[in-house]
Protein backbone atom coordinates (compact mmCIF):
# COMPACT_ATOMS: atom_id res chain seq x y z
CA UNK A 1 0.00 0.00 0.00
CA UNK A 2 2.85 2.35 0.87
CA UNK A 3 4.57 1.64 -2.45
CA UNK A 4 1.30 2.33 -4.34
CA UNK A 5 0.89 5.64 -2.53
CA UNK A 6 4.46 6.65 -3.35
CA UNK A 7 3.96 5.67 -6.99
CA UNK A 8 0.74 7.68 -7.21
CA UNK A 9 2.47 10.73 -5.71
CA UNK A 10 5.39 10.34 -8.09
CA UNK A 11 3.11 10.11 -11.13
CA UNK A 12 1.21 13.19 -9.96
CA UNK A 13 4.46 15.15 -9.69
CA UNK A 14 5.59 13.99 -13.13
CA UNK A 15 2.25 14.96 -14.71
CA UNK A 16 2.24 18.38 -13.04
CA UNK A 17 5.84 19.04 -14.11
CA UNK A 18 5.02 18.07 -17.69
CA UNK A 19 1.96 20.28 -17.90
CA UNK A 20 3.48 23.36 -16.30
CA UNK A 21 6.74 23.20 -18.20
CA UNK A 22 7.18 26.01 -20.70
CA UNK A 23 6.58 24.71 -24.23
CA UNK A 24 6.94 26.44 -27.56
CA UNK A 25 3.60 25.67 -29.19
CA UNK A 26 5.07 26.27 -32.66
CA UNK A 27 7.50 23.39 -32.12
CA UNK A 28 4.70 20.89 -31.49
CA UNK A 29 3.13 18.73 -34.16
CA UNK A 30 -0.64 19.02 -34.64
CA UNK A 31 -1.15 15.77 -32.74
CA UNK A 32 1.13 16.89 -29.87
CA UNK A 33 -0.70 20.24 -29.59
CA UNK A 34 -4.05 18.43 -29.52
CA UNK A 35 -2.81 16.06 -26.81
CA UNK A 36 -1.40 18.84 -24.65
CA UNK A 37 -4.57 20.93 -24.97
CA UNK A 38 -6.65 17.91 -23.94
CA UNK A 39 -4.42 17.10 -20.96
CA UNK A 40 -4.51 20.69 -19.66
CA UNK A 41 -8.31 20.73 -19.95
CA UNK A 42 -8.58 17.36 -18.20
CA UNK A 43 -6.39 18.63 -15.36
CA UNK A 44 -8.60 21.71 -14.94
CA UNK A 45 -11.68 19.47 -14.81
CA UNK A 46 -10.03 17.10 -12.34
CA UNK A 47 -9.06 19.96 -10.01
CA UNK A 48 -12.75 20.84 -9.59
CA UNK A 49 -14.16 17.40 -8.86
CA UNK A 50 -15.67 16.07 -5.64
CA UNK A 51 -17.69 18.99 -4.23
CA UNK A 52 -20.99 17.01 -4.51
CA UNK A 53 -23.42 19.93 -4.57
CA UNK A 54 -23.46 23.69 -4.10
CA UNK A 55 -25.73 26.70 -3.83
CA UNK A 56 -25.14 30.44 -4.06
CA UNK A 57 -26.82 33.81 -4.38
CA UNK A 58 -26.16 35.70 -7.60
CA UNK A 59 -26.67 39.21 -8.89
CA UNK A 60 -27.00 39.66 -12.66
CA UNK A 61 -26.36 43.13 -14.10
CA UNK A 62 -27.54 43.66 -17.68
CA UNK A 63 -25.99 46.67 -19.45
CA UNK A 64 -26.78 47.98 -22.92
CA UNK A 65 -24.43 49.81 -25.26
CA UNK A 66 -25.31 53.16 -23.65
CA UNK A 67 -24.47 51.84 -20.18
CA UNK A 68 -28.05 51.65 -18.93
CA UNK A 69 -28.33 48.92 -16.32
CA UNK A 70 -30.93 46.54 -14.92
CA UNK A 71 -30.48 44.16 -11.98
CA UNK A 72 -31.76 40.66 -11.31
CA UNK A 73 -31.47 38.67 -8.08
CA UNK A 74 -31.00 34.94 -8.55
CA UNK A 75 -30.54 31.75 -6.53
CA UNK A 76 -28.47 28.93 -8.02
CA UNK A 77 -28.21 25.27 -7.08
CA UNK A 78 -25.93 22.66 -8.65
CA UNK A 79 -25.60 18.90 -8.29
CA UNK A 80 -22.35 17.21 -9.31
CA UNK A 81 -22.65 13.88 -11.10
CA UNK A 82 -19.42 11.98 -11.63
CA UNK A 83 -20.93 9.65 -14.28
CA UNK A 84 -22.67 12.44 -16.21
CA UNK A 85 -22.70 16.21 -16.56
CA UNK A 86 -23.87 18.45 -13.71
CA UNK A 87 -27.48 19.37 -12.98
CA UNK A 88 -28.27 23.00 -12.21
CA UNK A 89 -31.29 25.03 -11.15
CA UNK A 90 -31.45 28.81 -11.58
CA UNK A 91 -34.25 30.71 -9.82
CA UNK A 92 -35.10 34.38 -10.43
CA UNK A 93 -36.33 36.21 -7.30
CA UNK A 94 -36.25 39.88 -8.41
CA UNK A 95 -37.43 42.09 -10.11
CA UNK A 96 -41.15 41.45 -10.13
CA UNK A 97 -41.46 40.90 -13.89
CA UNK A 98 -39.17 37.83 -13.77
CA UNK A 99 -39.88 36.64 -10.20
CA UNK A 100 -40.59 32.92 -10.15
CA UNK A 101 -38.91 32.22 -13.49
CA UNK A 102 -36.68 29.16 -13.15
CA UNK A 103 -34.27 27.31 -15.42
CA UNK A 104 -33.26 23.65 -15.17
CA UNK A 105 -30.27 22.23 -17.02
CA UNK A 106 -28.96 18.67 -17.28
CA UNK A 107 -25.52 18.64 -18.89
CA UNK A 108 -24.25 15.53 -20.67
CA UNK A 109 -20.73 14.68 -21.89
CA UNK A 110 -22.15 13.13 -25.07
CA UNK A 111 -25.33 14.13 -26.89
CA UNK A 112 -27.63 17.09 -26.38
CA UNK A 113 -28.10 18.69 -22.98
CA UNK A 114 -31.60 18.75 -21.50
CA UNK A 115 -32.85 22.23 -20.57
CA UNK A 116 -36.22 23.62 -19.46
CA UNK A 117 -37.45 27.13 -18.65
CA UNK A 118 -40.48 27.78 -16.44
CA UNK A 119 -42.35 31.00 -17.21
CA UNK A 120 -44.78 31.88 -14.38
CA UNK A 121 -46.68 34.38 -16.54
CA UNK A 122 -47.64 31.52 -18.86
CA UNK A 123 -47.69 28.89 -16.09
CA UNK A 124 -45.91 26.41 -18.28
CA UNK A 125 -42.56 24.71 -18.70
CA UNK A 126 -40.82 25.30 -22.02
CA UNK A 127 -38.20 22.85 -23.25
CA UNK A 128 -35.17 24.49 -24.87
CA UNK A 129 -34.45 22.87 -28.23
CA UNK A 130 -30.86 21.93 -28.96
CA UNK A 131 -31.19 24.05 -32.11
CA UNK A 132 -31.93 27.10 -29.95
CA UNK A 133 -29.08 26.63 -27.47
CA UNK A 134 -27.17 29.58 -28.96
CA UNK A 135 -30.03 31.94 -28.12
CA UNK A 136 -29.73 34.51 -25.28
CA UNK A 137 -30.62 33.41 -21.76
CA UNK A 138 -33.20 35.77 -20.22
CA UNK A 139 -31.97 38.76 -22.24
CA UNK A 140 -28.38 38.39 -21.04
CA UNK A 141 -25.16 38.01 -23.05
CA UNK A 142 -24.97 34.39 -21.88
CA UNK A 143 -26.49 31.80 -24.17
CA UNK A 144 -28.24 28.63 -23.00
CA UNK A 145 -25.14 26.81 -24.21
CA UNK A 146 -22.94 28.83 -21.85
CA UNK A 147 -24.91 27.56 -18.84
CA UNK A 148 -23.95 23.90 -19.31
CA UNK A 149 -21.17 22.42 -17.22
CA UNK A 150 -17.81 21.95 -18.92
CA UNK A 151 -17.42 18.36 -20.13
CA UNK A 152 -14.25 17.05 -21.77
CA UNK A 153 -16.09 15.11 -24.48
CA UNK A 154 -17.85 18.22 -25.79
CA UNK A 155 -14.70 19.61 -27.44
CA UNK A 156 -11.64 18.92 -29.52
CA UNK A 157 -8.47 20.64 -28.35
CA UNK A 158 -5.41 22.56 -29.46
CA UNK A 159 -2.67 24.04 -27.29
CA UNK A 160 -1.76 27.56 -28.44
CA UNK A 161 0.97 28.50 -25.98
CA UNK A 162 1.34 30.45 -22.74
CA UNK A 163 0.29 34.00 -21.90
CA UNK A 164 -0.13 36.07 -18.76
CA UNK A 165 -3.70 37.07 -17.92
CA UNK A 166 -4.90 38.73 -14.71
CA UNK A 167 -1.24 38.79 -13.70
CA UNK A 168 -1.01 34.98 -13.82
CA UNK A 169 1.03 32.81 -16.16
CA UNK A 170 -1.58 30.83 -18.05
CA UNK A 171 -2.09 28.18 -20.69
CA UNK A 172 -3.99 29.11 -23.87
CA UNK A 173 -6.15 26.23 -25.06
CA UNK A 174 -8.32 26.30 -28.16
CA UNK A 175 -11.52 24.28 -27.80
CA UNK A 176 -13.69 23.28 -30.75
CA UNK A 177 -17.30 22.23 -29.99
CA UNK A 178 -18.21 18.86 -31.48
CA UNK A 179 -21.95 19.67 -31.40
CA UNK A 180 -23.15 20.91 -34.78
CA UNK A 181 -25.80 23.02 -33.01
CA UNK A 182 -23.22 25.01 -31.08
CA UNK A 183 -23.28 28.75 -31.64
CA UNK A 184 -19.48 28.81 -31.70
CA UNK A 185 -16.82 27.60 -34.10
CA UNK A 186 -14.27 27.67 -31.29
CA UNK A 187 -13.32 29.25 -28.01
CA UNK A 188 -9.93 30.16 -26.58
CA UNK A 189 -9.57 29.49 -22.86
CA UNK A 190 -6.90 30.90 -20.55
CA UNK A 191 -6.23 28.55 -17.60
CA UNK A 192 -3.76 29.66 -14.93
CA UNK A 193 -0.85 27.33 -14.28
CA UNK A 194 -0.92 27.64 -10.49
CA UNK A 195 -4.44 26.38 -9.73
CA UNK A 196 -5.92 25.49 -13.15
CA UNK A 197 -8.72 28.06 -12.88
CA UNK A 198 -10.34 29.50 -15.99
CA UNK A 199 -9.35 33.16 -16.17
CA UNK A 200 -10.77 34.18 -19.52
CA UNK A 201 -12.64 32.77 -22.52
CA UNK A 202 -12.93 34.24 -26.02
CA UNK A 203 -15.94 32.97 -28.00
CA UNK A 204 -15.94 32.95 -31.81
CA UNK A 205 -19.22 32.88 -33.73
CA UNK A 206 -20.19 30.68 -36.65
CA UNK A 207 -18.38 33.04 -39.01
CA UNK A 208 -15.25 32.62 -36.87
CA UNK A 209 -15.38 36.26 -35.75
CA UNK A 210 -14.76 37.22 -32.12
CA UNK A 211 -18.20 37.45 -30.53
CA UNK A 212 -17.80 37.59 -26.75
CA UNK A 213 -15.23 37.57 -23.97
CA UNK A 214 -15.88 36.14 -20.51
CA UNK A 215 -13.51 37.21 -17.71
CA UNK A 216 -13.43 35.90 -14.12
CA UNK A 217 -12.18 37.87 -11.12
CA UNK A 218 -11.48 37.50 -7.40
CA UNK A 219 -11.32 33.75 -6.97
CA UNK A 220 -11.92 32.45 -3.45
CA UNK A 221 -11.11 28.99 -2.16
CA UNK A 222 -13.71 26.85 -0.39
CA UNK A 223 -13.26 23.65 1.64
CA UNK A 224 -9.50 24.21 1.24
CA UNK A 225 -9.70 22.99 -2.35
CA UNK A 226 -12.40 24.37 -4.64
CA UNK A 227 -12.07 27.76 -6.29
CA UNK A 228 -15.01 29.99 -7.20
CA UNK A 229 -14.89 33.48 -8.69
CA UNK A 230 -16.69 36.32 -6.93
CA UNK A 231 -17.56 37.90 -10.27
CA UNK A 232 -17.57 37.38 -14.02
CA UNK A 233 -18.08 39.74 -16.94
CA UNK A 234 -19.38 38.71 -20.36
CA UNK A 235 -18.80 41.38 -23.01
CA UNK A 236 -20.42 41.14 -26.43
CA UNK A 237 -17.98 42.81 -28.83
CA UNK A 238 -20.49 42.91 -31.68
CA UNK A 239 -23.44 44.48 -29.85
CA UNK A 240 -21.65 46.50 -27.18
CA UNK A 241 -23.80 44.91 -24.47
CA UNK A 242 -22.49 43.18 -21.35
CA UNK A 243 -23.66 41.03 -18.47
CA UNK A 244 -21.94 40.94 -15.09
CA UNK A 245 -22.46 38.18 -12.53
CA UNK A 246 -21.64 38.51 -8.84
CA UNK A 247 -21.82 35.50 -6.50
CA UNK A 248 -22.08 35.34 -2.71
CA UNK A 249 -23.06 32.97 0.11
CA UNK A 250 -21.56 29.84 -1.41
CA UNK A 251 -22.43 26.59 0.34
CA UNK A 252 -21.19 23.10 -0.49
CA UNK A 253 -22.34 19.54 0.26
CA UNK A 254 -25.70 20.70 1.57
CA UNK A 255 -27.47 17.42 0.81
CA UNK A 256 -29.09 18.26 -2.52
CA UNK A 257 -30.28 15.19 -4.46
CA UNK A 258 -31.76 14.26 -7.83
CA UNK A 259 -35.16 15.00 -6.36
CA UNK A 260 -34.27 18.69 -6.16
CA UNK A 261 -33.62 18.81 -9.90
CA UNK A 262 -36.62 17.78 -11.98
CA UNK A 263 -39.37 19.44 -13.99
CA UNK A 264 -41.76 19.36 -11.04
CA UNK A 265 -39.38 21.47 -8.93
CA UNK A 266 -39.36 24.24 -11.55
CA UNK A 267 -42.83 25.49 -10.64
CA UNK A 268 -42.19 25.54 -6.90
CA UNK A 269 -38.49 26.44 -6.88
CA UNK A 270 -37.40 28.95 -4.26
Amino acid sequence: MKNKTLLKSFLTIITYTYLTASVNAESLTKLEAEKRGLEISKKAKQQDTGWKDSSSDMLMFLRNKQGQESLREIKTKTLELLNDGDKSLTIFNQPRDVKGTSFLSFSHPVGNDDQWLYLPSLKRVKRISSRNKSGPFMGSEFSFEDLSSFEIEKYQYNYLGDEAVNGLDSFMVEQFPVDENSGYTRRIVWIDKSEYRVQKIDFYDRKNSLLKTLSYENYQQYLNRYWRADSAMMINHQSGKSTELQWSNYEFSTGLTDGDFNRNTLKRAR
